[in-house]
């Protein structure tokens, strides 16, 4: 059948939709990842909870023909990984080893463990990766044998307070590091009675936590540009760490949320950060594309800018003969938690980076400080300005004597802060501020003269 016989429905074609069976069990049918190798595009889905909890996903492939078929080997699971590995001319997606010529073999090691990212071998990168699951299970594997070797519980490692709290999501080695992101993040998280949420780092031989808060992916581009990009949120923002290769150090800068939708460790499905045209990273966090360069020039980022703004749940997206092409998980009634979906199904949508900016325009909330207790003097963290319209900033001090806050900003994104202005707010007070139209930097943060109690949140409309 010609590709023009299709129904394409601005995007979606029909036919291309993954579905899983009505079980039982009824689980998931999210598409995992993403890749294009051997002439084809490779997607493998993922069910709830490894190959008990769902029926019918696994492992297709799509030709130049848009065609679908399952793949012989398929199994059912929940894997979201994928590496090109160079040395040995192979494509690892979810427990799969693709040679050149797309012929397929499977590493029944890790069948039953949700494998969420495969990375570079810290010492042998000829011959082996890394594997993490979902349950913080972290291997080492022998990309030509397929032979595995169990390194650490990562949970154990990295003290997260309960195994069966472990939502690890994704992992990225380069500069001589491990970096690994866990998401762990409900209620409890939000109160702060708990804090099991990670952001840490191997060097191969010591694990060291970078911050305990929900993290969600982590990326880079080799050596190319000398970052590792690391995407997470707590209850005032979303969150982007990134680590500059040139100093050694990680910085956390804030991002607005597009959506609350996101903030529980289950609704993060896979916010990815992806290179879909050349040496240009795609970044969906929190509701919302971004455009993010991989450069640190002088050890700052400034090429940050909102894109435009979504509800989709999206595993993976990637580029496929000159389209953007993204995975979605549609309609998934785990385990009949939802009472109106039926069949689990997800579509792709086939189209062009540019369409993006089509989406929803760009827009969101977010703060530095959350009742936060703040020391005199105190910088806030850096606060994404660029690319929204109307602005407004709200401030609380919840302490018992009126405090002055400075607001700074960085309008050139090379750390470089000037003052913007200056906001007296009573003691168990309120004010805002309503940034002029038309008025924008790159980076906002602020600080307080003294000791107090405060709540600085930006609504971007």
């Amino acid at each position: 059948m010609a590709s023009s016989q299709h129904l394409n429905a601005s995007g979606v074609f029909p036919h291309l939709a993954l579905t899983a069976g009505l079980g039982p069990p009824r689980s998931e049918c999210g598409v995992g990842a993403m890749m294009a190798w051997a002439g084809k595009l490779w997607l493998v889905t993922y069910v709830s909870h490894k190959s008990a909890s769902g029926v019918g996903t696994g492992l297709y492939t799509i030709n130049e023909r848009l065609e679908l078929e399952k793949h012989p080997a398929s199994y059912v699971g929940t894997y979201t990984n994928r590496m090109a590995h160079w040395a040995s001319n192979q494509m690892i997606i979810g427990p799969y080893v693709v040679d050149a010529e797309g012929r397929a073999r499977t590493v029944e090691d890790l069948l039953e463990v949700r494998i969420c990212s495969t990375m570079r071998h810290l010492t042998d990168p000829e011959n082996m990766v890394y594997m993490l699951g979902m349950e913080g299970e972290f291997y080492e594997m022998d990309v030509r044998t397929l032979e595995t070797n169990f390194l650490a519980d990562l949970t154990v490692e990295l003290g997260v307070p309960d195994h069966n709290y472990a939502h690890f999501k994704a992992a990225y080695s380069n500069f001589g590091r491990v970096v690994v992101a866990n998401n762990s993040y409900d209620e409890r998280d939000f109160t702060g009675a708990e804090a099991a949420g990670r952001l840490a780092e191997w060097d191969g031989e010591r694990w060291t936590i970078i911050e305990r808060n929900p993290f969600i992916e982590v990326n880079g581009r080799g050596d190319f540009a000398g970052t590792i990009f690391a995407m997470g949120w707590d209850k005032r923002s979303a969150i982007l760490q990134v680590y500059t290769d040139a100093d050694g150090l990680w910085k956390r800068y804030r991002l607005p949320k597009a959506s609350h939708c996101f903030d529980h460790m289950w609704q993060t499905e896979w916010p990815r950060i992806r290179e879909v045209d050349h040496e240009r990273f795609l970044m969906d966090c929190h509701g919302m594309f971004y455009e993010l360069s991989t450069w640190a020039y002088e050890n700052q980022i400034w090429g940050v800018r909102p894109i435009s703004t979504h509800l989709w749940v999206h595993g993976d997206f990637c580029a496929w003969r000159g389209m953007l092409v993204l995975g979605a998980d549609n309609a998934s009634p785990h385990n009949g938690a939802n009472h109106l979906a039926g069949e689990p199904q997800s579509g792709l949508y086939f189209g062009k980076t540019d369409d993006l900016w089509g989406f929803g325009k760009p827009a969101g909330w977010g703060g530095v400080w959350w009742e936060d207790a703040v020391s005199a003097g105190e910088c806030s963290d850096p606060y994404l300005m660029t690319g929204f319209d109307q602005k407004v900033l709200h401030l609380c001090n919840e302490g018992g004597a009126a405090a002055k806050f400075l607001l700074e900003v960085d309008f050139l994104g090379n750390g470089k802060w000037k003052p913007y202005g200056s906001f007296e707010v009573d003691a168990q007070g309120y004010a805002h501020h309503a940034f002029p139209a038309g008025y924008s930097a790159h980076w906002v943060r602020l600080r307080s003269e003294s000791d107090c109690v405060a709540t600085a949140y930006f609504t971007y409309t």
